[in-house]
């Protein structure tokens, strides 16, 4: 028989009643047999109710476990996707900063080269202004000395002559355009 067909409960077993018959069993011993039959019934169903509790309770905190359970899988989801973009996003950022940083460099260096081009094009022009300056300088320094030297050639008027006074010619070492101090 299947439990759901046969239900025996402790009150079904109390109120069972057996016909008397001529050599049947003993009246006292069935109705003490039927009472601890009735009362281990009664702490198995006891037992059972509180077995199907527990099971109700176990079950709920089953499915209580299973939904954190499935919360937990679900945020660890979320988190390494999470993660993901967030490592895909600042993979984006640092190749856009690094394309920032090499056309700035690439900017600045260009604009060195352009400064050094620009630089050594004064450097050479400066040169060549210092080579004429120079070049002019020794014209110049040249022509002075050829003047000296034609100042030299010549005597100095007598200034008693112009004053109408006879005075002594001074040397010409003394004389302040002769050159002394060139030759020297």
């Amino acid at each position: 028989m299947k439990d759901e067909i046969f239900r025996l409960t402790p009150l079904d077993v109390r109120r069972m009643e057996f016909p008397k018959s001529m050599r049947g069993y003993d009246a006292a011993r069935v109705d003490d047999f039927r009472e601890q039959i009735a009362d281990e019934l009664e702490r198995l169903t006891r037992a059972n109710q509180d077995l199907e509790a527990n099971v109700r309770s176990l079950t709920e905190q089953l499915r209580g476990f299973r939904d954190r359970d499935k919360a937990l899988n679900d945020a660890l989801v979320s988190a390494q996707q999470l993660r993901a973009e967030v490592r895909e996003q600042s993979e984006r950022e640092a190749q856009l900063i690094l394309r920032e940083a090499r056309s700035e460099a690439d900017r600045i260096v260009q604009g060195a080269q352009m400064d050094a081009m620009r630089f050594s094009d004064q450097i050479t022009l400066l040169a060549r202004m210092r080579r004429g300056y120079l070049k002019q300088f020794r014209v110049m320094l040249e022509r002075q000395l050829a003047e000296i030297a034609v100042e030299e050639d010549v005597p100095d008027p007598d200034p008693a002559a112009i004053i109408g006074e006879e005075q002594e010619p001074e040397p010409p070492a003394s004389n302040p355009r002769s050159g002394a101090l060139f030759r020297g």
